[in-house]
């Protein structure tokens, strides 16, 4: 028998408009960092409500530059999850530091704050919380620890355009930000997307200008305004810094995609509501939990599957049936990049787990092995949502 169509895990909306956006940069003759990347930026902070944005390359750079602009520097270490995409923890040792992995909560699959307090230690620089598939993190603790410790707050959220989180009874968009910095990603799994990018949020005046240098070679003065200058103007680089820039194509491309977030934001809020539903009766079958502190854009939809189920196999079984899926999120201290003696263990630095599983890392390798993300994208029909829960119960009781 024929198999369906494949359902994709994810599509990202672009149409004729993104395309325009495209072209009217291409034709201006100013295709780098420029005019478009200036608005975009505006537009961004405007949109989360925050003092600065700094555009860059992508979510692993905005990571990268982040932590190196509230001071990471080789020998300290960063406090963060290993259950996030390994740019996550790449970031950290780009930086020289190194990575303390603490485990997850098994319900929201966001870092344990208690064990991040227990984490801290005389070497640590900054805590690098992670807003998982769009899910916010206990922002709040998080604040609370690195105020009371003196460490810096990164904000990985990279996923986290549109979602909303709970500080000091008020309803406020991740990305104002919380911490120092907020980074994020727009890669085409994310909401926005401008092919590949991110973007720097931050209050301080004097952590962007540190920023916008890292992002352009160090320079002294931005193109920008070195060419609307009626001055002669030579450039220095009093600092060390990196090809970080983002183009005014992709610019062009992400004003588009920024303007139609709102909509998108009350699709995949409908559908995550339906797939709530329609999995609701699946024996065994874990739906994602929201605590009342957040109110996530539903960048992925994750599902823990039943006790003694094979993740390979049931993926396997959707994929057949016309299904993509992918595996839980990665724990990146299982991966061969990351010996034992690259990074700590958060809840014990003596913890020697080389070889196998860490004891102190379970909820995350647990996360990792038995849940999967189901297709939740714009353009998802009914019907696909109803062949998509159809699939998950039959390879579910294979």
């Amino acid at each position: 028998m024929a198999v369906k169509t494949l359902i994709p895990i994810a599509r990202p909306v672009l149409d004729q408009a993104e395309v325009d956006a495209a072209a009217r940069a291409i034709l201006s003759g100013w295709v780098t960092q420029g005019p478009e990347v200036a608005a975009f930026e505006r537009e961004f902070a405007a949109a989360v409500g925050a003092p600065h944005a700094c555009a860059v390359s992508s979510g692993t750079t905005a990571l990268h530059a982040a932590l190196l602009a509230v001071g990471v520097q080789p020998g300290d270490e960063v406090i963060t999850a290993s259950h996030s995409f390994i740019a996550t923890a790449n970031a950290i040792r780009y930086c020289g530091a190194r990575p303390v992995f603490v485990d997850i909560q098994p319900d929201t699959f966001n870092m344990d704050p208690a064990i991040v307090d227990r984490a801290v230690g005389p070497k640590t620089r900054a805590i690098l919380a992670v807003h998982q598939v769009g899910l916010p993190c206990a922002i709040e603790r998080m604040l609370d620890i690195a105020r009371r410790r003196g460490v810096a707050l990164v904000e990985d959220a990279a996923c986290a355009i549109g979602s909303d989180v709970r500080v000091d009874a008020e309803w406020s968009p991740v990305g104002r930000p919380h911490g120092d910095v907020a980074c994020f990603s727009f890669h085409p799994r994310k909401l926005v997307t401008t092919g590949d990018g991110g973007m720097i949020t931050t209050r301080s005046a004097d952590l962007d200008a540190r920023l916008r240098a890292l992002r352009h070679h160090g320079m002294s003065v931005s193109d920008l305004a070195r060419h609307a200058s009626d001055r002669v103007t030579f450039e220095t680089y009093p600092t060390l810094g990196y090809n970080f820039r983002m183009t005014d194509v992709q610019a062009a491309v992400g004003r588009v995609q920024l303007a139609r977030v709102p909509a998108m934001l009350a699709r995949r809020r409908a559908q995550a509501a339906r797939y709530n539903s329609l999995l609701a009766s699946l024996a065994g079958v874990g739906l994602p939990a929201v605590p009342d502190y957040a109110r996530p854009n539903w960048q992925t939809y994750t599902v823990r599957l039943p006790e003694g189920r094979d993740q390979k196999a049931v993926m396997q079984a959707m994929l057949d049936a016309g299904v993509a899926t992918r595996r839980g999120v990665m724990c990146a201290h299982r991966e061969a990049a990351y010996p034992r003696e690259t990074w700590s263990c958060g809840a014990d630095r003596r913890c020697d787990a080389s070889g196998g599983p860490c004891p102190h890392l379970a909820h995350s390798e647990a996360a990792q092995d038995r849940t999967i993300a189901i297709p939740l994208f714009d353009g998802m029909t009914d019907d696909d949502q109803s062949r998509i829960a159809e699939a998950l119960a039959r390879s579910c009781r294979i």
